[in-house]
């Protein structure tokens, strides 16, 4: 039996080898052209060639976003672009543009297509599979027993998303960005105007206290529950969202559901409650379940803002380097660290351990504490470290 694909996203290079290093079968990423994330980190040609080498190496797959709604002055030199993404061997293009499918194509360039495009239907399947798209990316607005319908008739592959942020309109037709602050989600500028802090009125006035606000977005999808089910319907890939995530998001949200796909496919037990561990740990929002279960209600949709995300643990750094001899890390830091103190440690295939930080050095200068993230400090521990390990707080 093949197995699904887990796919994560990816918003630069790091992140790019930590989330296949975490599990990913695959990374999905943008580059500086056609891509929907304007305010990601995002791949220069030069970082797309070494991700790619670098995935292929694992055995692995990239696929750029090139998803961006086109105007005229998007498409200079587009068929260029394409052509490089090709000569570098990338897996395949996520786009949502009958156009660039053609172009696609036309250089035998493996083409999916995008959730930005709301299909959700088969018929809509048929129509670009027949056009040569690889895999349908379906809408989020879909129920479980719904993609199992289409996956049996599918000609292509279908992938959709298990993890992330939810759009509280369809998925990419939203236009309070647009209206609000002049950026277009279409064209990689969303704001996330629903989840800003609103006031409801009538005409009486408020219809809360004032200094009580709502918002009108949704909670992030967690199908951590649902992944036995979406395998057993057919899905060829299952999607994390969020190429403008964390390291800390990633590391978590990946192993989470590569344990829990491993778990199903091995036949043993499927442990919701420890996979749920996993994702309070990376996880910063409130999650539900979105379509899965059929059309959302209120306990999937985020208006009472006082209802916070209890977060379960804190980031204090990654791994850069190991000295084995030594034992001496080169932490990059992200938040407080204390000489003496025990830290939870998080590496890819391996269960949660503890570590205790027995001596710190900045610049070769001791120091009993170090809080200026992004510094690279050296951190003596008492167990074996690797690149990419995760120093953590779990509460």
């Amino acid at each position: 039996m093949k197995r699904v694909e887990l796919l994560a996203p990816a918003g630069d290079l790091d992140r790019l080898k930590l989330a296949l290093i975490y599990g990913a079968d695959a990374v999905y990423i943008g580059g500086k052209t056609l891509s929907l994330r304007t305010f990601a980190s995002n791949f220069s040609l030069e970082d797309i060639k070494e991700g790619v080498e670098f995935a292929h190496s694992l055995n692995k797959k990239v696929y750029v976003a090139c998803n961006m709604v086109l105007h005229d002055e998007d498409d200079k030199e587009t068929l260029e672009y394409l052509k490089t993404l090709k000569e570098f061997d990338v897996d395949a293009i996520i786009i949502s543009s009958l156009y660039l499918l053609g172009l696609a194509k036309s250089i035998n360039l493996e083409a999916h297509m995008s959730t930005q495009l709301s299909i959700l239907n088969i018929e809509a399947v048929k129509f670009f599979a027949e056009r040569g798209s690889a895999r349908i990316v379906l809408g989020r607005e879909l129920s479980i027993p719904e993609i199992g319908q289409i996956c049996r008739q599918s000609p292509s592959e279908i992938e959709v998303f298990i993890h992330g942020g939810m759009c509280s309109s369809y998925s990419g037709k939203c236009m309070l960005s647009n209206v609000m602050c002049e950026r277009d989600p279409n064209r990689g500028g969303c704001a996330h105007s629903c989840r800003w802090k609103y006031h409801a009125y009538d005409e009486n006035g408020s219809l809360e206290d004032e200094d009580k606000y709502l918002s009108i977005s949704s909670k992030d999808l967690c199908t951590i529950k649902e992944i036995p089910a979406l395998i057993e319907s057919g899905v060829s890939s299952l999607k994390i969202e969020g190429r403008m995530k964390s390291h800390n998001y990633l590391a978590f949200i990946v192993s989470a559901y590569r344990k829990a796909i491993d778990d199903y496919y091995d036949g043993k037990k499927y442990d919701e409650e420890y996979y749920m561990s996993l994702i309070s740990y990376g996880e910063n929002r409130l999650t539900g379940h979105g379509f899965l279960h059929g059309n959302v209600t209120v306990n999937e949709m985020l208006f009472d803002l006082s209802n916070k995300f209890d977060h379960a643990g804190e980031f204090i750094g990654i791994v850069r380097s190991f000295d084995h001899y030594n034992k001496i890390a080169k932490l990059e830091v992200k938040n407080k660290i204390i000489k003496g103190d025990k830290y939870y440690v998080i590496s890819p295939n391996s269960e949660i351990k503890e570590v205790k930080v027995l001596e710190m050095k900045y610049k070769d200068n001791d120091v009993e504490q170090y809080t200026i993230a992004g510094d690279v400090i050296d951190i003596q521990v008492d167990i074996d470290l690797k690149e990419y390990d995760l120093i953590h707080i779990i509460r």
